[in-house]
C-alpha cells in the first residue's frame, strides 16, 4: 500500500511520508528491543541478589522514555505530514482534472469524483495521520521481539518465527476474500450519491407532479444496494478476524507448551521461560491489533487505488515547443470526431476567415456544440486536423490557445463569489474601469444598479441567486473583460425571454465587432447576418453552406428549417 501512497502523493510530497514511515519503523524497533530490556531486569528480580534489579530497572525506565520520545516525534510526523499532504493532495488531485479533455466528464463522474475528492481524501490521509503508525507497529515489533526471543531460547523464538508466515497468511487470504465485496460496496456508494444528487437535482419535476412528500424509488434502492453490500463486506469479514485471533492465540499456547516441556527438562530455567512468555505477550497484542486495522486499511487501499487510476488518466497532451499563432482565421481539415462508437463529426472541412463569423445550423445531436469545443481543444480529433491561424491545436500551449478564445455557452456556470469576482475571470488583473466599461456594453449595469448589493451581490453556487438572462450577462461581460480575438457561441438566446434576450443581443453584437466567431444556434433568425452558414446533418457532415440568402434560394435543408421556424 504505502508504495501506491507514494505514486498518488508524487515526487513533491513523498518525501515527508518516507521520512514518516523510516521514523515509525526506528520506533518500532525501539519498542521491540526495550521490551528485551525485561530479560536482565526478571532475572535480578528472580536471581539470588533481587537487590540487584534497580540498576536494571533504571535502564529499562530510560530505554521506555527514549521510546517515548521516538513515538511522539513519529506521531507528530505523521500528523503533520497528513496535514500538509491532504493540501497538497487535494491541489494535485484539482491540478490533473483541469487538464482532463472535457470529454472525459459526464454524469457518472459527478458521483464518484464527489465521493473521491470527498471521503477518499481523507480516508488517505487518515493513513499517514492515523494508521501508519499502528500498522507499522504491528508489522515491526512482533519481528524485532522474536529477534530477541531467539537470542534468549533458540527453540522458542524458532516456534514464535513460525506463527508469521500463518498470520500472514490468514491477512492475505482475508484482503482477497474481502476485494469483491469491498469494489461492491465502493460501486453502491457511488451509485447511491449519484441519486442523491439526481433527486436533489429532480426536485422541480418531482413537486410539479406533486411527488414532493413521496419517496424517489431509485434513491431508496440504491440505498437498500448500499446496506446489503455493507452486510456483506460484514459477514466477510468475520472469518478472518476470527482465524487471524485463533492463530495468535494458538501460536502463545504452543509456546507456553513448549517452554513447559523445556523447562521440566532442564534445558531453560524458569526466569527465562517467564521472560520468553512476557515477550510472546508482548509479541501477540500487536499482531492481534491488525485485524482491528484490517477493515480501515483495507478501505483507505481502495481510495488510494481509484486515486491512483484517476492520476493515471492521460491527459491532453501539452507540445514540447509550442507554436503562438499570429492569426486568428480557423479551419477543419478532414476532421473525424467519435464518442465511443459513435460517429460524431464526419469529415467535415471548413474555413472561417478572420474577422468574419460562421454559424452552424442542424438538428440537435448533429455535433455542432462538438465543433465549438473542437476548436477549444476540450477533445483531440480522431482524425484531421484543426487550426487556429494555421496552426495545429495540439501545437498551440493550453495556456496560449485559452488566451486567444472567449466562449460563451447557453448554461453559463457562476461561481459562489460576488458579481464582480465572476465577471473578473475574464481578466483577473483588469482595472475597474475596464470591468465597469464590460459590464456597460454587456448591459449587466442594469442589473446590478437594481440589486440592493451592486458588484457585491452574490450570486450563489452556479449562479442559482441570477435569472438566465442575468447570468449570461455576468458571461458576456466576463468575455468582453478577455478581449480575446476568437469568439464560440454556442446556443446563448435559446431560453430567453425577449426583454433578456434583446438586451443579450446587444452584448453579443458589441462582443462579436471586429472578432473571428463560430456561433452554434436553433434558432435561425439569430444567424441570417453571419458571413457563412454551414448545416450539419444527423450524421455530422456539413451537407450546406453558403450564405443566408444563397441557402434560401437552395431551397435545401437550411431552407426548409428556416420556413419551420419563421
Amino acid at each position: 500500500m504505502i508504495p501506491i501512497l507514494l505514486r498518488v502523493l508524487g515526487r513533491q510530497y513523498a518525501a515527508p511520508v518516507r521520512r514518516t514511515v523510516m521514523l515509525l519503523t526506528i520506533t518500532a524497533i525501539a519498542e521491540g528491543l526495550s521490551y528485551g530490556l525485561l530479560i536482565p531486569v526478571l532475572g535480578a528480580l528472580f536471581g539470588p541478589t533481587p537487590d540487584d534489579v534497580w540498576p536494571r530497572l533504571l535502564t529499562f525506565g530510560a530505554a521506555i522514555t527514549g521510546y517515548a520520545v521516538l513515538r511522539y516525534l513519529s506521531d507528530l510526523s505523521g500528523f503533520r505530514a497528513g496535514t500538509t499532504l491532504l493540501h497538497g493532495l487535494f491541489h494535485r488531485l484539482g491540478d490533473h482534472l483541469a487538464r482532463l479533455p472535457i470529454g472525459w466528464y459526464d454524469k457518472s463522474r459527478v458521483g464518484e469524483i464527489s465521493v473521491l475528492a470527498g471521503n477518499g481524501v481523507l480516508q488517505v490521509m487518515g493513513v499517514i495521520a492515523h494508521l501508519l503508525a499502528p500498522f507499522i507497529a504491528a508489522c515491526v515489533t512482533p519481528l524485532t521481539i522474536i529477534v530477541v526471543m531467539l537470542a534468549v531460547n533458540w527453540q522458542l523464538g524458532l516456534a514464535a518465527l513460525a506463527a508469521v508466515p500463518v498470520i500472514v497468511a490468514i491477512q492475505v487470504w482475508t484482503t482477497r476474500a474481502l476485494g469483491a465485496t469491498d469494489a461492491e460496496r465502493t460501486a453502491r456508494d457511488q451509485q447511491a450519491t449519484d441519486r442523491v444528487i439526481e433527486y436533489l437535482q429532480a426536485q422541480p419535476v418531482l413537486r410539479a407532479g406533486g411527488r414532493s412528500t413521496e419517496r424517489f424509488g431509485l434513491l431508496d434502492d440504491a440505498l437498500v444496494g448500499v446496506r446489503q453490500a455493507t452486510r456483506r463486506t460484514v459477514a466477510s469479514v468475520v472469518p478472518g478476524t476470527v482465524g487471524s485471533a485463533f492463530a495468535v492465540q494458538t501460536a502463545f499456547a504452543l509456546i507456553m507448551v513448549l517452554g513447559t516441556h523445556l523447562a521440566l527438562g532442564g534445558d531453560i530455567g524458569t526466569v527465562e521461560l517467564l521472560t520468553v512468555l512476557v515477550l510472546a505477550a508482548r509479541c501477540a497484542d500487536p499482531l492481534l491489533s491488525l485485524t482491528e486495522l484490517g477493515g480501515p486499511l483495507r478501505g483507505a487501499r481502495s481510495e488510494l487505488t481509484r486515486l491512483d487510476a484517476l492520476l493515471q488518466t492521460d491527459t491532453l497532451s501539452e507540445p514540447p515547443e509550442p507554436i503562438e499563432p499570429t492569426r486568428h482565421d480557423l479551419a477543419f481539415e478532414s476532421v473525424t470526431f467519435r464518442h465511443g462508437d459513435r460517429t460524431v463529426l464526419d469529415e467535415v472541412s471548413l474555413f472561417v476567415p478572420e474577422g468574419q463569423t460562421l454559424a452552424v445550423v442542424g438538428p440537435s445531436g448533429a455535433g455542432k456544440s462538438t465543433m465549438l469545443q473542437l476548436l477549444a481543444r476540450f477533445h483531440d480529433v480522431d482524425a484531421g486536423t484543426v487550426r487556429v491561424g494555421g496552426v495545429d491545436v495540439r501545437a498551440i500551449g493550453s495556456e496560449v490557445l485559452m488566451a486567444q478564445i472567449a466562449i460563451v455557452f447557453q448554461d453559463v456556470y457562476l461561481f459562489d463569489a460576488t458579481i464582480e469576482e465572476n465577471v473578473r475571470l475574464g481578466r483577473p488583473a483588469a482595472s475597474d474601469a475596464e470591468v465597469r466599461a464590460a459590464a456597460a456594453t454587456a448591459r449587466l449595469d442594469e442589473v446590478i444598479d437594481r440589486l440592493p448589493a451592486g458588484w457585491a451581490t452574490d450570486v450563489g453556487e452556479g449562479g442559482a441567486l441570477l435569472s438566465g438572462g442575468e447570468r449570461q450577462r455576468v458571461s458576456i461581460a466576463r468575455a468582453l473583460l478577455k478581449d480575446a480575438p476568437i469568439v464560440l457561441l454556442d446556443e446563448v438566446t435559446s431560453a430567453l425571454d425577449p426583454i433578456n434576450e434583446e438586451a443579450v443581443q446587444t452584448g453579443l453584437e458589441r462582443l462579436t465587432t471586429g472578432r473571428t466567431v463560430v456561433t452554434v444556434a436553433h434558432r435561425l433568425q439569430t444567424v441570417q447576418r453571419a458571413d457563412r452558414i454551414v448545416f450539419l446533418d444527423a450524421g455530422g457532415r456539413i451537407v450546406e453552406a453558403g450564405s443566408h440568402a444563397q441557402l434560401l434560394r437552395r431551397a435545401g435543408r437550411y431552407a426548409e428549417y428556416w420556413h419551420i421556424s419563421s
